[in-house]
């Protein structure tokens, strides 16, 4: 019988050997979005806010569109998070010296102190479920979640469609 190039590296049956990345990835994205919810809660953050949290630092993002497509929100979206995140003190939005109508976003020394304070709270749930990893699959794990996340290709894509959290 002849061998189709396409049947390659399948078992017999014409299945392939694993299950779709998405088929694994995403039932553990979302029981780790589970398990970080009670923690966002203990410290009054929805996921957004604390995507937003994540994403800004000391030195400026310039406008929130931008903020916006490096967090995957719809822009409109993030509008009534980024009001409460600054209500509460936790960014700050200036105007730019440069163009007056654009808003810098950085984080408050508060909103760095709550976005260390929670993140330090998932990893360690993170840590437990990792701990059941070899060291060596674990670090293996974690580089190549780390170079497939910052892969232009799932990067860049138009904004408002879909979204790493909700």
């Amino acid at each position: 019988m002849a061998e189709n190039a396409a049947d390659k590296g399948t078992p017999s049956g014409g299945r392939p050997p694993r299950p779709d990345l998405a088929a694994m990835v995403v039932p553990l994205g979302r029981a780790l979005m589970a398990a970080e919810q009670p923690v966002l809660d203990a410290h009054g953050l929805t996921m957004w806010a604390y995507a937003v949290l994540l994403h800004l630092d000391e030195t400026p993002i310039r406008t929130q569109a931008a903020l916006a497509e490096a967090i995957r929100a719809d822009k409109t979206r993030i509008i009534a998070v980024l009001d409460d995140l600054e209500r509460r003190e936790l960014i700050r939005r200036q105007p730019d010296p440069e163009d007056r109508r654009v808003r810098l976003l950085s984080l408050t020394a508060e909103g760095r102190r709550l976005r260390d304070t929670t993140q330090a709270a998932i990893q360690e749930g993170e840590e437990r479920l990792l701990a059941r990893l070899p060291a060596a699959d674990r670090a293996g794990l974690l580089r190549a979640l780390q170079t497939l996340s910052t892969l232009p290709e799932l990067t860049a894509r138009k904004p408002g469609r879909g979204s790493p959290r909700t």
